[in-house]
């Protein structure tokens, strides 16, 4: 079936930048359309380190525009989604006889001033960078850098004994999927259509719009949409639908690199992240996840096909755990691992020499030959409202009239409470559905904030919520996620939606994915 009505935008990427981009336009009363060939955030951005950081390696890059940017945004971020993020404190720890092998700019720079420091960062180079990651960004709620006494601290018990002093600083914790599905909320509560499991497989360009073809992953039906301009915001994919399903001629391209992540049970009993650096120039973080896990990442590798689905390979495993037993008191062996997870950052081609030197800044190209057409590169989560209002800016040079940038201090769904409340609403929770478990009440805030009312309704006692399928999961909560959040498979929910697969066994996934299934296929579902 042809729609012949044509939109302002059709947005191809279900990712945080193509709904980022979604929900500013739709806010600015642009009419939008966007599809997504599997779930929303089923690639990139369900596999991040789930950060809202500055980046503070960056700056032996010499990126200060991106780390001032990211900064400043953490704070902007917090304020608007304070149930799926929240601030953490990360601890530097440090020793004197600590060398690295790194080719990063400042490196090389101070090797060539002072060659007898090649191989080290010195305690007063990283004083330094924190120094500029404290002023850089405007800090009001986060707490500056401090220094630690390891000796005396909890904060140095789990980790070997020859470190004695650290540096602990501020960023932020985001659940990402979840912050992808809540701006693709707020954009169809704005106007925007929100395709899900819809792949482009095709467009043709025309003087003044575009005709996009589309196929229906689940049914196989082909409909078409058209639209004034088209943003392809493909992630991993963008080049490939720029040159196979755009059939346009660039030169620009993006760098595919593979980031995996290890997940193991908690490795010590504080709130504090560490942050790790390593003899090869690289850094890794571990953070406490998910109440009762580590979360261990990331690594750098260069992924050259998009098609293939990135997984956390033997070697990059070992690296992690080798890297993290370098400052753990107690080794991580293998078979600690319950979980790991690898996503593609695809970064601007910039003819870096590595994965880690790539650059990490995001690049959007208009092309107004015919109809318009923005391509998105790079980019990181912290940035992508920026991102969003850059998009838009570019949009309006295509399509006059376009309003002013409006997300800032605006909250996502759920996320209409001071950052400081969080335990506040978990309380009151706690108080007007009094058979929750402590772990239901925390959880459900954290995922839903202001809306976990909505979800539980009024139920007046356990059995009102439905089925149980374990680790306080409900009927009503996956009622809600497919009826609210287009989660159409177990994975979709206990993966991406939250991580409850972490704690659910084989057949308890499986008893929610026949859930799902069987509530999709019925006629008013």
């Amino acid at each position: 079936m042809t729609d012949q009505k044509i939109t302002d935008l059709f947005i191809i990427g279900g990712g945080i930048n193509g709904c980022g981009i979604a929900r500013d336009a739709a806010g600015r009363g642009l009419s939008v359309s966007l599809a997504e060939m599997n779930d929303l955030a089923s690639a990139t951005s369900s596999a991040a380190t789930k950060l809202f950081h500055g980046g503070l390696r960056y700056l032996e890059f010499f990126e200060f525009r991106l780390v001032q940017e990211a900064l400043i945004e953490r704070e902007v971020l917090l304020k608007a989604m304070p149930h799926i993020s929240w601030p953490m404190r990360f601890v530097l720890p440090f020793h004197k006889d600590m060398r690295f092998d790194s080719e990063t700019p400042t490196s090389r720079l101070l090797t060539k001033i002072m060659p007898w420091m090649k191989g080290r960062r010195p305690a007063w180079l990283i004083r330094l960078g924190l120094f500029l990651y404290d002023t850089l960004g405007k800090r009001g709620i986060l707490p500056g850098t401090t220094k630690i006494d390891l000796t005396t601290s909890p904060l140095g018990q789990p980790i070997k004994d020859k470190f004695k002093t650290a540096f602990e600083y501020s960023d932020c914790w985001v659940e990402d999927a979840r912050l992808v599905m809540m701006n693709a909320r707020d954009a169809q509560a704005r106007g925007a259509e929100i395709m899900t499991r819809t792949k482009v497989i095709g467009a043709e360009r025309t003087d003044d719009h575009w005709i996009i073809r589309l196929e229906d992953t689940t049914t196989g039906e082909t409909l078409e949409r058209r639209a004034k301009l088209l943003v392809n915001a493909g992630g991993p994919w963008v080049a490939d639908v720029l040159h196979q399903k755009l059939g346009q001629n660039s030169k620009e391209n993006v760098r595919l690199v593979r980031g995996s992540h290890l997940v193991v049970p908690k490795l010590y009993d504080h709130d504090r992240c560490y942050f790790f650096q390593g003899t090869d120039g690289r850094i890794i973080f571990a953070i406490p996840y998910e109440e009762d896990f580590t979360l261990i990442g990331t690594t750098d590798a260069d992924h050259t096909d998009p098609q293939t689905k990135p997984e956390c390979t033997d070697e990059e495993r070992d690296y992690l755990l080798a890297f993290a037993s370098q400052y753990f008191e107690k080794p991580i062996a293998k078979d600690q691992v319950v979980w790991s997870y690898s996503g593609v950052r695809p970064l601007y081609d910039d003819g870096a020499s590595s994965a880690t030197a790539a650059t990490r800044e995001y690049v959007l190209s208009l092309d107004t030959k015919a109809a318009p057409l923005l391509n998105v590169f790079g980019g990181k989560i912290t940035t992508y409202r920026k991102l969003a209002e850059a998009a838009l800016v570019k949009i309006g040079e295509a399509l006059p009239g376009v309003s002013g940038a409006w997300t800032a201090g605006v909250a996502l769904p759920g996320g209409d409470f001071p950052v400081e409340d969080v335990k506040v609403l978990q309380d009151k929770l706690a108080m007007d559905y009094p058979f929750l478990a402590p772990y239901a009440t925390r959880r459900l805030i954290r995922a839903y904030g202001t809306e976990a009312w909505e979800v539980l309704g009024d139920a007046t006692q356990a059995e009102d919520l439905g089925q149980a399928f374990g680790a306080t999961l409900t009927a009503r909560e996956l009622d809600w996620a497919m009826a609210r959040e287009w989660v159409r498979s177990g994975d979709d929910f206990l993966w991406r939606r939250t991580k409850l697969g972490l704690r659910l066994d084989e057949s308890e996934r499986s008893a929610v994915e026949t859930y799902i299934k069987e509530k999709i296929a019925l006629p008013d579902a």
